[in-house]
């Protein structure tokens, strides 16, 4: 697998509005979006993110990869507790679109991190527990209303935002980061 760099922050590309990718879907595009899930699983690897000094992610959109295109992946793997099959929760999508969201809000207590950010953010990143999205899935080759709730959905929200040029950080409280949401989820 060629591996590309991924894009710092520190990089203005970041900040840009990424365009949406025009059908029909070309090869160029719908390789591009499936690099992003097999980045993903390929760092996921204990041995190849070690081989390859790669950080580990669960989300990656276009831009971090140095293309201005509205094109994303996300790949979860939870661990089985008996320790037989891991269930995973991966998506590789082309013009996602956030349609539809819950009044209620959520955070990790841990707070964000990302690929493309080595600096450490502390605080909350207020999101919304649960959100309904659309877009083309090239693992099932069509399109495709999903519903995530929790931590999936952060990690969706997380990924939408790179691709309006927005990073976890610049939704920090900066004059109380650590401010508690009533209500909201605590993941």
């Amino acid at each position: 697998m060629e591996i590309k760099k991924i894009v710092k922050d520190t990089n203005k590309s970041l900040r840009q509005v990424c365009e949406s990718v025009k059908e029909p879907y070309s090869k160029i595009d719908l390789d591009t979006c499936k690099y992003l899930l097999d980045y993903l699983v390929f760092a996921s690897n204990d041995e190849n993110a070690e081989k390859y000094n790669l950080r580990p992610g669960v989300g990656l959109a276009c831009p971090q990869i140095g293309i201005n295109k509205r094109m994303l992946a996300v790949y979860i793997e939870y661990p089985s507790e008996d320790s037989k099959e891991s269930k995973i929760t991966k998506y590789a999508l082309i013009n996602p679109r956030l349609i539809s969201h819950s009044e209620r809000k959520a955070y990790l207590l841990g707070g964000e991190g990302c690929l493309s950010v080595d600096n450490n953010h502390e605080g909350y990143v207020i999101r919304y527990a649960n959100i309904t999205v659309t877009g083309f899935n090239i693992l099932t080759n069509k399109n495709e209303t999903i519903k995530l709730r929790g931590y999936e959905a952060i990690v969706m929200q997380h990924e939408l935002d790179h691709l309006d040029g927005i990073l976890f950080y610049d939704h920090i409280d900066k004059k109380d980061p650590f401010k508690k949401i009533e209500g909201a989820l605590e993941i």
